[in-house]
């Protein structure tokens, strides 16, 4: 399993870019090969809030790769958490 933790940058469908921190990992279960895991934006708004499928990822060095958000849950009063599934190779 590969992981990647760190600095990243989501582009919504808008090309709207947030700021954040994301946690990846690559999963190879049952000879199924992905990778996904979760972002939290540093702002959040009601675009974030409903980001769905065709979005972009970018790490540092120009890595970077599709993902959708599959889910998206509350931290705290202003902080958001949410899970993404990757396709394509993993950026990292």
């Amino acid at each position: 399993m590969t992981t990647y933790s760190g600095p990243a940058r989501l582009t919504l469908g808008d090309g709207t870019l947030v700021s954040g921190m994301a946690s990846l990992s690559t999963n190879q279960r049952g000879g199924i090969e992905g990778w996904g895991g979760t972002f939290r934006p540093d702002q959040t708004s009601a675009d974030v809030r409903e980001a769905g499928d065709g979005l972009y990822l970018e790490l540092p060095y120009d890595q970077g790769g599709t993902v959708a958000v599959t889910g998206v849950r509350k931290l705290l009063a202003t902080q958001l958490l949410m899970s993404l599934t990757g396709s394509g190779p993993a950026p990292f």
